[in-house]
């Protein structure tokens, strides 16, 4: 049954708010919401739809009356606790905090014991914050991860250092990007910094992350780092709602984790990482536009400016603006040419729109940026020898992708892109099976690897045993008009000529590339046999002319 407009509702506008909420237009949403309250100002799902809306568009100067309504008319409802307590924090009334908390305000049980944890740590209260901590770890819940963080965290704002870092070197602590920084500045300030360049060794070395690099640039000049990690309470409060969204991304609905990523940077929006997660999640909603704004409001001397940058030319994509993309990219490649992530966004974006020349000298001038390649290298070498085969420059191709795998030994889609070339190639059969059978292997499941190894059977004349891998990838793939047509190869060459031809069909109805086209067309007319003769090749079995 379709929803119904609440009793004395404007229909209009109710009807406006539905479509907005599907679209994920949350500035439409509130206007038309709004709209609709003023025939049913205590209708929950409108107000709820108000107070979600503004959150989501980051509007929290306008939240605060739907809020405190919502609450009145249902006590413990969760958006207007968001929304309450997130004014809250902002204007640090920590026992307000605990008040509402005590008086059945409930956003959930995890993120409410950490709210009264940060609520005491702001009070100055760390006996009692030390405790909320505790109180607020469960064992087998997602507040095991997140309390030794927190706690850690209480303990270093306040200058225990010694404290903090002990949680966060125990066994089992949480090894997020977010800790290992935090516990890097933890052991320089316990004048420990041979420990904490061991701890960036092992785990941001090559990773070319810019604010690891930068404290372990300062620890070996002989700096001791500050603890910057985190430095008031407001900030504690800031980092349980994005922990909260981080673990939710992916989840059922990003509408809703969403609200727990604006409310984060609501409350710290200097912090990179909320920036970009806020952003990922409005582009992954369509909101191409807001995410590119948030994207924008990281300053450039931050130091993870590329990023934002780089998420900014991914919505302009998205938005299907891949010229403007594309000149994005080239500006940020002449501001950046040191960071390799940056030329191979560039690289990516000159391949997919079939510019393989221009990818090529991209990925090389990425490539140089390391004098000895390592394992975290093989992507670059696989997209480059992508682009020398689209070219028809199969000997530089060959070199890059056997390079690829020499630093990613077994790589799946290596092993299936070399293997399947050779099969196109009509070279190296052996090798080629070896190599698809071992990314079958590692990846029984994966539609274009399976369709390879049936393609290696089909070619091989060893038609029987390629049916059933072949159907296998049509139903893991199954509006894929290679896979499609392949299947229809295989069925005529066991004899099934009417299912071939079904397949050709279908495999055109997914419009295919046209030379492809063409070719299933011709299928589709004279017979794949004929087909075969005409393109000089030998036919699956012998004609019959009668």
């Amino acid at each position: 049954m379709g929803s119904v407009a609440p009793l004395h509702a404007d229909a209009g506008a109710y009807l406006a708010s539905r479509q907005a909420t599907f679209d994920n237009n949350f500035k439409e949403l509130a206007h038309y919401a709004t709209a609709a309250l003023v025939e049913a100002p205590k209708d929950i799902a409108l107000l709820e739809a108000v107070v979600s809306a503004h959150i989501a568009h980051g509007d929290f100067d306008k939240i605060k009356g739907y809020a405190t309504l919502l609450e009145s008319l249902e006590p413990g409802n969760q958006i207007a606790a968001m929304a309450s307590f997130s004014l809250m924090v902002k204007a640090g009334d920590f026992d307000g905090i605990i008040a509402a908390l005590d008086a059945g305000q409930s956003i959930s049980s995890v993120v409410d014991g950490f709210m009264r944890a940060w609520a005491y740590v702001g009070k100055g209260e760390m006996d009692d914050a030390v405790a909320a901590f505790d109180a607020a770890t469960r064992k087998g819940q997602a507040s095991e991860f997140f309390g030794p963080f927190n706690k850690a965290m209480a303990y270093a704002m306040v200058g225990d250092f010694e404290s903090g870092e002990a949680l966060l070197s125990e066994p089992g602590a949480p090894e997020t990007r977010d800790a290992l920084i935090a516990r890097i500045q933890m052991l320089s300030q316990l004048e420990r910094s041979d420990e904490a360049l061991a701890l960036y060794d092992k785990f941001f070395a090559g990773a070319a992350d810019p604010e690891a690099d930068a404290l372990a640039e300062a620890m070996r000049a002989g700096k001791t780092v500050p603890f910057v990690e985190l430095t008031t309470a407001t900030d504690g409060f800031a980092n349980v709602f994005y922990e909260i969204s981080a673990a939710l991304v992916g989840g059922p609905s990003n509408a809703y984790t969403l609200l727990y990523a604006r409310i984060a940077l609501e409350l710290r929006p200097e912090r990179a990482q909320f920036v970009l997660l806020t952003a990922e999640l409005l582009n992954s909603l369509g909101n191409f536009d807001l995410a590119a704004e948030v994207y924008e409001s990281l300053p450039e001397n931050d130091p993870n400016y590329h990023l934002a940058a780089l998420g900014r030319a991914e919505t302009l994509r998205n938005a299907g603006r891949e010229d403007a993309e594309l000149e994005a990219l080239r500006q940020l490649a002449e501001a950046r040419p040191e960071r390799a992530d940056v030329l191979v966004s560039l690289g990516d974006a000159l391949r997919r729109g079939e510019d393989n020349q221009g990818a090529i000298k991209v990925y090389t001038q990425a490539i140089d940026l390391f004098e000895t390649p390592t394992r975290a290298q093989w992507p670059l070498f696989f997209t480059r020898g992508i682009a020398y085969e689209q070219l028809d420059m199969w000997d530089e191709s060959e070199a890059d992708l056997r390079k690829a795998l020499e630093l990613e030994p077994g790589q799946p889609s290596v092993l299936n892109y070399l293997g399947y070339s050779f099969l196109e190639l009509n070279i190296n059969f052996d090798e080629a099976m070896a190599m698809i059978r071992q990314a079958v292997a590692a990846r029984p499941n994966d539609g274009y690897i399976t369709d390879s190894l049936a393609w290696g059977l089909y070619r091989l004349r060893r038609y029987d045993e390629a049916l059933a891998p072949m159907e296998k990838a049509a139903a893991l793939m199954p509006v894929d008009p290679i896979i499609n047509d392949h299947l229809g190869d295989v069925y005529w060459a066991v004899g099934r000529e009417r299912e071939a031809q079904f397949q050709w069909h279908r495999a055109l109805s997914f419009e295919p590339e046209e030379e492809d086209a063409e070719r299933i067309r011709l299928k589709l007319d004279i017979g794949l046999d004929r087909v075969l003769i005409q393109e000089g090749a030998q036919p699956t079995r012998p004609l019959n002319d009668g």
